[in-house]
């Protein structure tokens, strides 16, 4: 290894505290090795670890898609691996398929018992979404309904909720007639709404959206890129290391991956900045 250390930063998908403390592990895992100090920190959101890399105070970043492409565009990182998941099957049950994935779906959600039997039922509904930038609370689910002749920016009310669970249960409360949610975020709710599959329904999937990203910042050697990817795949087989993955954030493992996997966030997002 030419460099003399690793430093890589986490964006928290919960409490920053108790990410930091799952993720720390990683360093001593991957310092064994690369053979050089590894550095583990959290950032508060994803900006702050693209402006780090940029920067180079961060080497690496887990950074989700719409982060990466955004890294990529204003300061040539490059995407190392993937995370895999198991796959969802599509029944209504919320159970995994034992096939490991690469990317994951967005769905509508409405109530069993919900008026709505089609997409074109959505006008003039309150629908619950998360923030702008995220693909499957929000980007994904608006431009293919936007594509397919409904413009619930437009034409439906979109009620900003903090967290896909407050989406569901949004829905389940009947405070929204849908929600824009990953697949399926009805089980995270699940343990305190047992009922919560039997009382509501999925009226849409979208496409595939590309898993999150390992990233490396612009100006490492290829050789060096090399070696953090090997020595990643090989902690990840670890049963240290799958547990890290895991607590962090319930990936199962990562996967090869290349720039061309994000031409469907660039493409959505160019979509979305015409969505008036």
């Amino acid at each position: 290894m030419s460099m003399k250390e690793l430093n890589i930063q986490f964006v928290p998908s919960s409490q920053a505290d108790t990410i930091l403390a799952k993720a720390k592990p990683l360093e001593d895992l991957l310092s064994k090795q690369l053979g050089i100090p590894v550095h583990v920190s959290i950032s508060t959101d994803y900006n702050t670890v693209i402006e780090a890399m940029g920067s180079k105070k961060v080497d690496m970043g887990f950074l989700p898609p719409d982060g990466y492409v955004t890294a990529h565009k204003q300061y040539g990182a490059k995407v190392i691996l993937q995370s895999t998941r198991l796959g969802m099957k599509d029944d209504n049950t919320g159970a995994n398929t034992d096939k490991l994935v690469n990317s994951y779906k967005s769905m509508v959600l409405v109530r069993a018992d919900s008026s709505i039997k089609s997409i074109k039922d959505l006008k003039g509904k309150k629908i619950a979404v998360q923030g702008a930038t995220s693909s499957a609370g929000y980007i994904y689910p608006t431009v293919e309904l936007y594509k397919k002749g409904v413009n619930v920016v437009k034409d439906s009310t979109l009620v900003q909720v903090k967290g896909h669970d407050q989406g569901v249960m949004s829905v389940l409360n009947g405070d929204t007639d849908a929600a824009f949610i990953f697949d399926d975020a009805r089980n995270v709710v699940k343990k305190d709404q047992p009922d919560v599959f039997k009382n509501t329904r999925v009226l849409y999937y979208t496409k595939g959206i590309p898993n999150d990203t390992i990233t490396l910042r612009k100006g490492i050697s290829s050789s060096d890129s090399d070696k953090i990817k090997a020595a990643i795949i090989a902690v990840s087989k670890t049963d240290a290391g799958k547990k890290v993955f895991n607590d962090v954030y319930s990936w199962a493992g990562v996967t090869d991956s290349k720039d061309s996997n994000f031409d469907d966030i660039r493409d959505y997002d160019s979509t979305m900045a015409k969505i008036k």
